[in-house]
């Protein structure tokens, strides 16, 4: 099984960035997947999650009403919207593979994929 995270990059505040969880060896859509973020000095933080189904999903209060997760089954990826950008978004960016449920605690999460680098600067 191999997780990647893509579409991370810098960016103004206020801009948006698309972020998109593909994997190998692995069907997601059989699986809820999450999205988490490291800050540097920090500890790994949950940002969102959504559900095998795909109409349940749920967000960190610090990133509701700016980031939206959705899924693409037919291409195998999930996807991780962000608008409104703060340089408080700054993070390596991270997705992962929950085998039985949805959550927002990374030691739920079975299987992750290396990062992906959002900074949020002027």
């Amino acid at each position: 099984v191999q997780l990647q995270a893509s579409g991370g990059g810098l960016v103004q505040p206020g801009g948006s960035l698309r972020l998109s969880c593909a994997a190998s060896g692995l069907t997601l859509e059989n699986y809820a997947i999450g999205w988490f973020r490291q800050a540097p000095g920090k500890e790994r933080e949950f940002v969102s999650a959504i559900g095998k189904s795909g109409v349940s999903w749920y967000y960190a209060d610090s990133v509701k009403g700016r980031f939206t997760v959705s899924r693409d089954n037919a291409q195998n990826t999930v996807y991780l919207q962000m608008n409104s950008l703060k340089p408080e978004d700054t993070a390596i960016y991270y997705c992962a593979v929950a085998i039985y449920s949805m959550s927002n605690q990374p030691g739920t999460y079975d299987y992750w994929g290396p990062g992906t680098q959002v900074t949020v600067s002027s």
